[in-house]
């Protein structure tokens, strides 16, 4: 005989509080309100994430009235429908705007917001660096952003000052390819990444080391962990910035070091020096934070 259809409202990785309609227009459930092995992956992350996030959006509760969360790379918005129906639908204020260039997925996470009543959810039809925003974010996010849309997620964050900011990578590519480039003259780095599989590997790990160390250069408090267990995901590394200082010049000096002994200059370094604020960069107490320069 068929099992019994379970009450999705009892299984404990379908979101408490989570309308269980928008949970199967967003195809995380089926029909009959049933999670498959695929959907389960996904919501675990997302709900560890909204977890992780929480925190940092109640700090921007308390801070602002109006504060704005970001999020980059949105795909099919899954993070931001249940930021929104989580932590700030319930809290009564604050927007979020979910930037994607994909018209078409664009237009459906506006079509459902408008569905289910989230009124002070917003969408951008746009790059992320193309991106307006109405105000400062206070909160900038980006799940699973491809490659260097990672760094334009970083960029747009630490260009606007926002508060808080969570990314989890995902592939990354463009480091990969440099090290194909560089010819450092040390023997023992240069076997680092003699061969492409380690080159990919180290590629990925580097590009993430320069996206923590380009943070903290901004005075971002930064912490680095997994996300979920590594059975549900691969791209599971994820990265946590407060903003705490203006600048750290410890961090600077490690980025320096990293990049010159490497010989790569990744997508965040390239982006965040056209706009003036190059992570590299020797600065005192005088120089201006990220907050006085305009998005470029």
């Amino acid at each position: 005989m068929p099992k019994a259809p379970v009450d999705p409202r009892k299984d404990p990785d379908v979101p408490a509080g989570m309308s269980i309609e928008m949970l199967q227009d967003l195809h995380l459930l089926t029909r009959d309100g049933q999670l498959n092995a695929d959907a389960r992956r996904k919501l675990k992350q997302i709900r560890h994430l909204v977890g992780l996030l929480r925190p940092g959006i109640e700090d921007a509760l308390a801070r602002a009235e109006d504060p704005l969360v970001v999020d980059c790379g949105a795909g099919k918005s899954y993070l931001g429908a249940l930021l929104y129906d989580l932590v700030l639908g319930p809290a009564g204020r604050g927007s979020l705007l979910a930037i994607e260039s994909r018209a078409e997925l664009s237009a459906q996470a506006d079509a459902r917001a408008k569905r289910f009543g989230q009124a002070r959810f917003h969408t951008s039809a746009s790059a992320i660096a193309d991106a307006v925003m109405p105000r400062k974010p206070s909160v900038v996010t980006a799940l699973h952003a491809c490659d260097t849309a990672t760094d334009d997620a970083l960029a747009l964050a630490i260009t606007s000052g926002a508060d808080h900011v969570a990314v989890v990578p995902c592939c990354q590519a463009e480091v990969a390819r440099q090290l194909g480039d560089a010819h450092p003259d040390d023997a023992a780095v240069a076997s680092l990444f003699a061969h492409p599989l380690h080159r990919r590997e180290l590629g990925s790990h580097l590009t993430n080391v320069v996206r923590g160390l380009a943070l903290a250069a901004h005075g971002y408090k930064v912490t680095v962990t997994e996300l979920v267990g590594w059975e549900h995901s691969q791209k599971n590394e994820l990265i946590l910035g407060k903003r705490v200082h203006r600048f750290d010049a410890r961090a600077r000096t490690e980025l320096r070091a990293v990049l010159e002994r490497f010989r790569v200059e990744p997508a965040l370094v390239r982006t965040l020096t056209a706009r003036g604020l190059d992570p590299r960069a020797e600065l005192t107490a005088a120089s201006p934070g990220p907050v006085a320069t305009a998005l470029a």
